[in-house]
């Protein structure tokens, strides 16, 4: 508790300095004059609290209202005019809390100021629309397919799926008649020193993953001599081969093969005048933290050690020319741009194609990454995220990412959190939001503890709410929070009020009683069977007891899912999906893995390197999985089932 509060800012030691932190912390409160956000929901006024010197009352109060398109609106005011709500005294001196109306603003980020005798006080008002932005009454019971991008192999891939390969899958399952491609995170990450390949652990939630480019598809290319020569060598194509021969994603050699191929792009590219440096400088205006980001990861390459390691100034933030190599920041910069050409290439076609993109917004950031490097002052010192004790994990979970730091982001105007929500939306049709119950708390290990020795901080969730909302219908995007059957009933009236869908997973959704039957299935809900963390379904029937198993059959059979007789479990996955595909749920998701009755798993929570977790590759490539006759079937009579519905 204490290392939480250390954590927190609050000056504590011992449980002695407890009560003068607390009257410290009050006092720091009142004299701040204002809270620094406010939420206003659906274009109504809002309204700022502000706590006021008693002496003060007799000035008038200058108001300005930055609104986000430019405009500045003025006036005055009389505080002896307005609503008190409250007075107190704080150490002999008297307060008063003055209730300002603000006039209707429209929804966006506006800062307001508001100065009174010597004080300034300022506050950012997030206009936003209360829920999130709906799926169109033609979208509505859509349905899709979830893949690992990593584990898409095809007879052209580089060792692991890219961003062409995902184009492919995503025009298959238009022709089948799907909505939805999903995938887990494509964001940054370490695949050298440091090496960490997973997807929930990016080195920022701010850049994409060059890994998933696709490196024969840059312009570049047809002027660039020296990687067409690389792309052609024996060397480099037997590479290839033996990483494509391979069950498991080797990400270290792939990613070597495809930067090689990289920095000669980049090399061309930076090596003089072309048609498209106009629209790279345009891009980087765009994105001003582009530069930034490019200069820590070149120092990442030649120092291949995690920052907090680098010495200063290198580890405060500062970084100089002579601190990396220019060609390994020009490389970091055409990854960027390029990677964003290819994702706005692949989402505008999926987009025409009537496929949206369900992208996954990860809980945190890599200790190491840039997030943390650039914005530490919005992240927790000395404290990683987790999850108390529970029927799974007796030991509670540490994830060994730092938290956000709930009073700095608000302080900062959210400008991090804003960014990363930006990122992802641009390209994403859908966004699940990782552990959604981060909205209202997060379960801090304070470093050097076991987890379950772990505390619960709250965040202000209507904040993050109206930011989510927000950026949600700015981008047209609809909006998922992953609850798998745990998340508590207050969290979900949130998440309902807001347009947020909620998560209905089957393995998580068993009734308490007799364990085989399902709960109901909601309306604002994506469903599917299973999650990358969890085995895949044939896995779970294998598991399940015996008078489980009897139940869930008992139960699909009364529903008129399955028939009588024995059941095997290419029985039962059918029916289960007919069972999803009918419901209300708008959306329906089937893992392909499923469809030809995979058994492993692609990341068992709690474990690190001695499991394949986030290598695994697919057991069938797209050009094999497609025409499959079983694997059609079952998809093409979920796409009746979901029209049925729609039809309804």
């Amino acid at each position: 508790m204490l290392a939480a509060l250390r954590a927190l800012g609050a000056p504590v030691e011992t449980l002695q300095d407890v009560p003068e932190a607390l009257r410290a912390h009050r006092r720091e409160l009142w004299q701040r004059g204002c809270e620094p956000v406010i939420v206003a929901w659906d274009g109504h006024p809002a309204a700022v609290d502000m706590r006021l010197p008693a002496s003060t009352l007799t000035a008038a109060l200058t108001c300005h209202l930055h609104v986000e398109s430019g405009e500045v609106r003025r006036w005055t005011v009389d505080p002896g005019r307005l609503a008190t709500v409250h007075a107190a005294e704080v150490e002999g001196q008297r307060y008063v809390v003055k209730r300002l109306p603000l006039p209707e603003v429209p929804w966006g980020y506006h800062r307001l100021t508001i100065h009174t005798r010597g004080r300034r006080l300022e506050t950012l008002i997030i206009a936003a629309p209360r829920r999130a932005f709906p799926l169109k009454a033609d979208e509505e019971r859509t349905w899709g397919v979830f893949l690992p991008l990593y584990a898409l192999r095809s007879r052209r891939d580089w060792g692991a799926g890219d961003l062409s390969d995902l184009d492919d899958l995503m025009e298959w399952v238009a022709g089948l008649g799907g909505g939805a491609v999903a995938t887990l995170p494509l964001l940054a990450a370490f695949l050298d020193e440091p090496f960490d390949p997973s997807p929930f652990s990016p080195a920022s939630r701010l850049f994409w993953n060059e890994f998933y480019l696709d490196a024969t598809r840059s312009p570049e290319l047809e002027r660039c001599p020296a990687a067409q020569a690389l792309l052609r060598s024996p060397a480099l194509q037997s590479g290839l081969a033996t990483l494509r021969a391979s069950s498991q994603v080797d990400y270290r050699r792939a990613m070597r093969a495809k930067r090689g191929i990289l920095e000669e792009l980049a090399r061309c590219f930076f090596s003089g005048p072309s048609p498209r440096q106009a629209t790279f400088r345009r891009f980087a205006r765009a994105h001003p933290a582009l530069e930034d980001y490019a200069r820590f990861r070149a120092v990442c390459d030649r120092r291949r050690t995690p920052w907090q390691q680098w010495p200063v100034p290198l580890r405060d933030g500062v970084v100089h020319g002579g601190d990396y190599d220019e060609d390994a920041r020009r490389y970091h910069l055409y990854v960027q741009w390029l990677a964003d050409q290819q994702l706005r290439t692949l989402s505008e076609k999926a987009r025409r194609r009537g496929v949206g993109l369900l992208l996954d917004l990860p809980l945190g950031a890599h200790a190491a990454g840039y997030d943390v490097w650039r914005e530490r002052e919005a992240f927790a010192p000395n404290i990683s995220v987790g999850a108390p004790p529970d029927v799974f994990f007796t030991g509670g979970q540490n994830w060994g990412f730092p938290p956000l730091h709930p009073n700095r982001l608000r302080e900062q105007g959210y400008r991090y959190y804003i960014g990363a929500i930006r990122h992802q939306l641009q390209f994403a049709s859908i966004l699940r939001i990782d552990h959604v119950m981060g909205f209202h708390r997060l379960f801090w290990i304070p470093h050097g503890l076991e987890a379950r020795q772990g505390v619960y901080v709250r965040y202000p969730a209507e904040e993050l709410y109206a930011i989510l909302t927000l950026e949600s219908h700015r981008h047209r995007a609809v909006i998922v929070g992953e609850d798998l059957g745990t998340v508590p009933l207050a969290i979900r009236r949130s998440m309902t009020r807001h347009n947020i869908h909620r998560t209905y997973i089957v393995q998580y959704e068993r009734a308490r009683r007799g364990h085989g039957t399902l709960r109901p299935i909601p309306a604002d809900a994506l469903a599917g069977l299973n999650t990358h963390d969890m085995p895949p379904f044939t896995a779970f029937w294998k598991d399940l007891q015996t008078r489980h198993r009897r139940a869930l059959l008992s139960f699909l059979r009364r529903g008129g899912w399955l028939r009588k007789g024995r059941a095997s479990v290419a029985q039962v996955l059918p029916a289960i999906l007919t069972r999803l595909a009918a419901s209300r749920a708008r959306i329906v998701i089937v893992n392909l893995e499923d469809l030809w009755f995979e058994r492993r798993r692609q990341n068992v929570p709690g474990t690190g390197f001695e499991r394949p977790n986030w290598r695994r590759k697919a057991r069938y490539a797209l050009e094999t999985f497609s025409h499959r006759n079983r694997i059609l079937e079952m998809l093409r009579e979920v796409n009746r089932m979901r029209r049925e519905r729609r039809a309804r």
